[in-house]
C-alpha cells in the first residue's frame, strides 16, 4: 500500500510539472513572438521628428531669405538717414529672396515619420509659402507691405502650433528663427 501511495504521488507530481512546464513555455513563445514583432516594426519617437522637421525646415528658409530679411531690417530702422533705407535693389535682391523661399517650401517633402501629422504639416508649410510668395510680389511695388503676408505667416503659425501641441510640445515660432 505504501508502494502504491508512493507511486501515486510520485505521478501526480511529474504530472504537475509537466503541466507547469508547458504552460511557461507557451508564455515563453508568446513573449518572443511580440518582441519580434515590436522589433521588426521601429517605433518612431513623433516628439524628435517634430523637432528634427522644425529645425530643417527652418535651416531651409534661412539658407535663402538674408537678402530679404536685410531689406526688412533696413526699412524698419527708425529714425534711419535717406541713405540708410533701403534702394530699389535691396528691394530687388529681397523679392528673389522671399521668391525662392516660396519656391523651397512648396517643394519641401514632409518626413515619412511623420505620416500621422502630414495634413497639418503640409497646410502650415502651404501658408508659410503661400506668405513669402505675397512678400516677393509686395517687394515689386514701390511701397510694399507685407500685412497680409504676415497674416498669411500667423496662419501658418497656428497650425504648426497646434500639431506640436498635440504632441505635448510646446508650440514654436518659425518666425524668430527665421528673422
Amino acid at each position: 500500500m505504501k508502494k502504491f501511495l508512493l507511486s501515486l504521488a510520485a505521478l501526480t507530481f511529474v504530472f504537475g510539472l509537466t503541466a507547469c512546464s508547458s504552460s511557461s513555455e507557451e508564455k515563453t513563445t508568446k513573449k518572443d513572438t511580440k518582441t519580434a514583432e515590436e522589433s521588426s516594426t521601429p517605433k518612431v519617437d513623433i516628439k524628435k521628428e517634430l523637432v528634427k522637421f522644425y529645425m530643417d525646415l527652418g535651416n531651409r528658409i534661412n539658407a535663402k531669405d538674408a537678402d530679404l530679411n536685410a531689406y526688412v531690417a533696413k526699412a524698419s530702422k527708425e529714425d534711419a538717414k535717406p541713405e540708410e533705407l533701403p534702394t530699389a535693389e535691396d528691394r530687388a535682391k529681397a523679392s528673389a529672396s522671399a521668391a525662392a523661399v516660396a519656391e523651397e517650401l512648396n517643394s519641401y517633402q514632409v518626413p515619412a515619420e511623420l505620416k500621422d501629422q502630414k495634413a497639418d504639416l503640409e497646410a502650415a508649410i502651404k501658408d508659410y509659402a503661400a506668405s513669402y510668395q505675397a512678400k516677393a510680389d509686395e517687394l515689386k511695388k514701390d511701397k510694399p507691405s507685407f500685412e497680409n503676408a504676415d497674416a498669411t505667416f500667423a496662419q501658418g503659425e497656428q497650425k504648426l502650433a497646434a500639431v506640436y501641441e498635440g504632441a505635448k510640445l510646446l508650440a514654436p515660432s518659425l518666425g524668430k528663427q527665421v528673422n
